[in-house]
């Protein structure tokens, strides 16, 4: 049986991360049924680990994230019924990584294409290999962009979107930095420090705080400023009904405390 993707789970000492690769780099791992079947089921999988504090998604070899969707496959599509049962499965991918309550990490280490870059925009972070090319080419295929290319003109502007969109043209790793596409980029060999870095930062924080965040931060998405402020009423509330934040700031008193009695503050002058 061939293994679309794979994972790998690490233990740390504040928690667990999972390394995840979608495993088709022959097709620069393009997202063909199967692999986003496979990928749907482990994300499903991965929301229920509540000992999960972060997820990272790469593709496989050097290549690519993901190249795209497959071609081969939607070549083969006979009409508008196969067409919507297709496009619908990139959906779930990205609506079974947005509902992860970790922060998924996207580590785009090539092509990062149509389907690729959707994914890649329903992560909630992205670091970038300065070699790594993006783009949604699906005009050039005759199909618009659709599904979670929905996410884009929140994080480069309604603007850029339109030109990405229009003209399918691809663009440089240092082009989705310059537009807030992507959170930091890197050199090939040096991308997974950078990946260590922003997990130890993620680690810093508290795991509840970082998941009521991420899901409202989504809730943000499609509300109107009166409704996210109350929602955000609401999340804060909710942070309370665990120990978590008496916790978190007792250990931030003791700290404080102990940081003034090796470094007491000057004597005030009267």
């Amino acid at each position: 049986m061939i293994s679309y993707v794979s994972v790998r789970y690490e233990d740390r000492p504040r928690g667990r991360v999972a390394f995840v690769a979608i495993e088709n780099e022959r097709k620069l791992n393009a997202a063909s049924s199967p692999v986003m079947t496979a990928l749907t089921e482990l994300f499903h999988g991965l929301a229920a680990d509540l000992a999960l504090r972060a997820v990272v998604l790469t593709g496989s070899g050097e290549r690519a994230f993901i190249g795209g969707a497959d071609i081969d496959e939607m070549s083969g599509l006979s009409g508008p019924v196969e067409a919507r049962a297709f496009i619908s499965r990139v959906h779930e991918v990205c609506q079974a990584i947005r509902a992860t309550p970790a922060p998924v990490i996207a580590r785009i280490n090539g092509w990062c294409l149509g389907a690729g870059l959707e994914i890649a925009a329903a992560c909630d972070l992205r670091l970038c290999a300065d070699t790594a090319m993006l783009g949604m080419p699906e005009v050039k295929l005759g199909l618009p962009s659709v599904v979670e290319a929905a996410l884009l003109p929140s994080l480069i502007g309604w603007g850029r979107t339109r030109r990405i969109l229009y003209t399918g043209e691809t663009f440089t790793a240092a082009d989705a930095l310059a537009w807030g596409l992507v959170e930091d980029i890197h050199p090939p060999a040096a991308l997974d420090d950078a990946v260590e870095a922003l997990l130890a930062q993620l680690f810093e924080a508290e795991p509840r705080a970082v998941q009521i965040q991420k899901a409202l931060m989504q809730r943000w998405e499609e509300l109107p400023m009166s409704g996210a402020i109350a929602a955000g009423i609401e999340a804060f509330e909710d942070a309370w009904t665990t120990s978590e934040p008496a916790d978190a700031m007792a250990a931030f008193r003791a700290r404080r405390r102990a940081a003034k009695a090796v470094h007491p503050p000057p004597p005030r002058r009267r």
